[in-house]
């Protein structure tokens, strides 16, 4: 099917703005097939799994059905468990940020029925619930729904396995005969099937076909985090397997725009990757990535289509996806060409339930890794590095270098151990061997610790980004990207920080460069 925005669904303003704010850049099949019938009025059975984005495709139509002046139950969809009626109830709620005067109300069992009473005595116009508890306000006369304009049958197959058949034919007999009625299920039983005869109207039959998932041969492991940690487990897992380029999913444009951010002010040679982008800068974009001036690239689904980069070594999905086919082709961008790939997903609260989704569908296990430790990530570099060491040693051809040591050894009081200790020292904390280069004291800048904070008379006037300030300092002095600090951008001038041991150099060799143009003076910045 050929994919359709949002505006060509001929949605009001209203929810192709909320659209737009939650990122989402096109519609899903099972929303560019369903919607149109629904905004005409028509009535839909939709065939489609969890994930494929059905919530929006009744949920859309039912919020622009609802008349806001009105303050009375005018649509109900039924789901099969709390913890659905809450997810929809969420997601319709967010549809209907602009669209002022609409109340949505989840009611389900578990959850104290007098709270439910009084909020639905405020007026509310859309309940999502859970057939016992529709119908335990349906005896008690707290919820009306002879004046219901649009019923959703929300995973109808689910609720029928749980029993809930003659719940629901005894809510759907109370209902106006002239509603409008949508039914989704992810199997078409001869019981749905009845339902949909007995209580519709000549309903359009949508369907998405389910595609049949391979999963490449790639570790795939996931991390339970909570949403503000997200971050800092992100950059804790690139510094650890330090993967020459790395491909990090999000579910929308906003995320990416706000990772690159976070991630560039951390010094990462991180991009992003979105639909808003024009076409120029999407390939620009490429093209760093592909040459590895950016070793992080973010991306969401729909911008990453056709992306094919041989070296991509590790795919971390920030976001879990909505689809889990979504999974399939993000993790499958690693381990191209014969190579070793690793898929690692964060996951935050309630996607746990989407992460178990993907795992059944896509026929696949996901192992749960603990968070790493700090330690945990020194061990690994160490490890790293002794590889390293081994397949040199294994390779030989090194004459020039052991004439060196033995000239050193024969000229200096040290032993060999000794040697090799210092050398590794080296290699593994360069930034920490202050010996290296000498420097002079600068003054309190008022700093983090171990860092000095410059000044640069450019900022967002000159059209200066995170990005500009760290690729302009590690290219001109080969200093790593990743060891620059906090970058602060003000209208007409930035602070950066850069280790201690590295701003006299930073300062000597700036002092003439030009950033985006601009040529920059620089100096240590005034204490706080």
């Amino acid at each position: 099917m050929e994919t359709k925005n949002f505006k060509e669904l001929n949605v009001s303003p209203a929810i192709e703005k909320a659209v737009k704010d939650m990122g989402f850049e096109e519609a899903t099949p099972i929303q560019a097939s369903a919607i149109p019938f629904l905004l005409a009025g028509r009535d839909v059975t939709g065939q489609a799994q969890t994930g494929t984005g059905k919530t929006a495709a009744f949920g859309i139509p039912v919020l622009e059905a609802i008349e806001p002046q009105k303050r009375r139950p005018q649509a109900l969809v039924l789901c099969p468990t709390r913890e659905l009626a809450i997810q929809v109830s969420e997601e319709l709620a967010r549809l209907a940020k602009y669209k002022k005067g609409v109340k949505v109300l989840p009611v389900y069992g578990g959850q104290p029925i007098q709270r439910q009473i009084s909020s639905l005595k405020k007026g509310i116009q859309i309940i999502i619930g859970t057939p016992g508890r529709v119908m335990d306000h349906l005896r008690r006369k707290t919820l009306k729904i002879n004046n219901l304009k649009f019923v959703v049958l929300d995973e109808a197959d689910e609720m029928l396995d749980m029993g809930f058949r003659e719940d629901i034919e005894t809510i759907l007999q109370e209902t106006p005969e002239d509603r409008q009625t949508a039914l989704f299920s992810a199997t078409m039983p001869k019981q749905i099937l009845d339902l949909t005869h007995k209580y519709q109207h000549n309903p359009e039959f949508v369907k998405v076909v389910h595609k049949q998932l391979t999963v490449p041969n790639i570790e795939q492991y996931y991390f339970q985090v909570k949403e503000r940690n997200k971050l800092e487990v992100l950059t804790r897992l690139i510094d650890m397997h330090n993967p020459k380029l790395a491909l990090v999913f999000c579910n929308t444009k906003k995320r990416v725009d706000e990772l690159v951010t976070n991630l560039q002010g951390r010094g990462y040679f991180a991009d992003g990757l979105h639909g808003d982008m024009r076409q120029n800068q999407r390939d620009r974009v490429m093209d760093q990535f592909r040459n590895g001036t950016i070793e992080v690239l973010v991306a969401t689904d729909v911008a990453a289509r056709g992306l094919d980069v041989d070296d991509i070594e590790a795919v971390f999905n920030f976001d879990v996806p909505q689809n889990e086919e979504y999974y399939v082709h993000r993790i499958g961008r690693t381990g191209r060409a014969g190579r070793t790939g690793q898929a690692f997903t964060l996951v935050a609260g309630k996607s746990i339930y989407k992460l178990k989704n993907i795992q059944r569908y896509a026929k696949t296990k996901i192992k749960l890794k603990n968070i790493p430790s700090l330690n945990d990530i020194e061990e690994a570099r160490t490890a790293k590095v002794v590889k390293n060491i081994k397949q040199v040693l294994d390779q030989g051809h090194f004459n020039e270098q052991v004439k060196i040591i033995e000239n050193f050894m024969n000229e200096e009081d040290y032993n060999l151990l000794d040697l090799a200790a210092g050398l590794l020292k080296i290699v593994m904390q360069p930034n920490d061997n202050k010996e290296l280069v000498k420097q002079e004291d600068i003054q309190d800048t008022g700093a983090e610790p171990g860092m000095v904070r410059l000044f640069i008379n450019a900022g967002k006037k000159q059209n200066v980004r995170a990005r500009d300030i760290v690729g302009a300092i590690a290219s001109e002095t080969g200093i790593p990207g990743k060891v620059i600090g906090a970058i602060s951008i003000h209208n007409n001038f930035t602070f950066v920080e850069v280790p201690s041991q590295h701003a006299r150099e930073v300062l000597m060799i700036m002092k003439n460069a030009n950033i985006r143009g601009n040529k920059i003076a620089i100096e240590p910045a005034k204490p706080r």
